[in-house]
């Protein structure tokens, strides 16, 4: 993908979403837990239209992963010995792709010359298939190891969390102007400063978060959901990239 039209989208998405964070409101809890799946909302009845995939690249776009390239700027892949298949990784965080591309060179040397990490949006690549090559998103441990004490916390211990956990608060919604949206965050930190300025811009003390506060599921798990179900459960909801400085943003309004 072309580096400066991923930085240009980068740029618009913060721009849209520094709008949307500049006014905070804490609504009614919109979800509730449910022993079967972590947010009630994500399984309705009903065979109302699904969300179509513009509308979901839409929501990705903006969503930065790092990719290994070879030199002749193609996705350098690591071969499956348990599969079979070659696998392409796109890694949430920048260091660890850094990290597989030294371990990649180490195995094969001639893979070195030319090859780096780079960023792609995940819009562009949620979907990718190649024959033969399985493609695979690798999430943050720091973030899984979130992931898991939350489900611990809301009385669903688990020894392993499949998927790239994506963190929202049912105590936190987004305003702007008529309409309302739920932010998911890639980042249980980030969620947590949102939290944090809100308190603050609301000139309230920030009250200790209670158990179920947040919630946590998997985006791949979310991603379907939106293919399958109607489009009014999901018209909502925003992806917020990892890392994003909310409080930052919003000062600058």
């Amino acid at each position: 993908m072309n580096l400066e039209n991923f930085q240009k989208a980068l740029a618009d998405f913060q721009r849209r979403c520094s709008t949307l964070l500049h006014n905070f409101t804490q609504p009614n809890p919109p979800f509730l837990h449910t022993p079967s799946r972590p947010w009630a909302r994500i399984a309705q009845m009903g065979r109302s239209r699904p969300m179509s995939v513009e509308s979901i690249e839409e929501r990705l776009e903006g969503i930065p992963v790092y990719a290994l390239s070879n030199a002749s700027e193609e996705f350098l892949l690591v071969s499956g010995a348990s599969t079979g298949k070659n696998l392409g990784l796109f890694c949430f965080n920048k260091d660890d792709a850094e990290a597989l591309l030294q371990q990649v060179t180490l195995i094969d040397p001639h893979t070195r010359q030319g090859s780096k990490v780079v960023p792609v949006a995940l819009n562009k690549v949620f979907q990718l298939k190649v024959n033969g090559v399985a493609f695979r998103l690798i999430p943050e441990f720091s973030q899984v190891k979130n992931a898991l004490r939350e489900r611990e916390r809301s009385g669903f211990p688990s020894s392993g969390f499949s998927g790239v956990p994506v963190f929202q608060s049912r105590s936190l919604i987004l305003k702007n102007q008529d309409k309302r949206y739920r932010p998911l965050f890639f980042r249980k930190e980030d969620l947590e400063n949102t939290l944090q300025t809100a308190a603050r811009e609301q000139n309230r003390l920030n009250p200790a978060l209670r158990q179920g506060d947040i919630q946590v599921a998997a985006l791949e798990d979310v991603i379907k959901e939106m293919k399958e179900n109607s489009t009014s459960n999901w018209d909502d909801v925003i992806f917020i990239p990892p890392g994003f400085d909310v409080s930052a943003d919003s000062s600058q309004q």
